[in-house]
């Protein structure tokens, strides 16, 4: 996480992040969480299989335009690429943590034109778990295992204690 301030309830404990389209449900998978994850891998499948019709009617309509065989070759090739870079990049930020940075801008053209592969890696992610709830979920273990530890730590009031009369 980066220095924001993390969310805490009312007796310290650390509260967990609210993830899209599933608020804080991840965490004991409740509340339709099963419905919706099945719900977006659908929606996701079903936009990815849209864009891909758009784009074999671009595809199509280059092809009725006679603009030579290069030009739809390269277009072919760019939203392959694309698509696959999108695919794997969104695949990956789903169980690494990584900073949003000038890297992360510069590869959003990317992405818009590799939308499909973005799309396709929402739904292959549902299938295993909500997009994005492993690494919220490990963030969310480990603040708990802290307060855990701090609040282990007091054993009560120090004023109180016993001290040991010096020699």
């Amino acid at each position: 996480m980066t220095d924001k301030q993390q969310p805490e309830s009312t007796d310290g404990a650390p509260l967990p992040e609210p993830l899209r389209f599933f608020g804080t449900t991840w965490v004991d998978r409740s509340g339709g969480y099963w419905a919706r994850r099945v719900g977006i891998a659908v929606l996701a499948l079903a936009l990815a299989a849209g864009g891909a019709f758009v784009l074999a009617l671009s595809y199509n309509g280059l092809r009725l335009a006679d603009s030579g065989g290069l030009i739809q070759l390269l277009m072919l090739v760019a939203f392959a690429v694309c698509s696959s870079l999108a695919f794997t990049r969104t695949l990956n930020g789903f169980s690494r943590a990584h900073e949003a940075g000038p890297a992360d801008s510069s590869f959003r053209p990317i992405r818009v034109i590799g939308f499909v592969g973005v799309l396709l890696a929402y739904t292959v992610r549902s299938f295993v778990e909500a997009p994005g709830e492993g690494m919220l979920r490990r963030d969310y273990e480990d603040r708990l295992e802290r307060h855990a530890r701090r609040r282990s730590s007091r054993t009560g009031n120090p004023a109180k204690r016993k001290r040991k009369k010096r020699r």
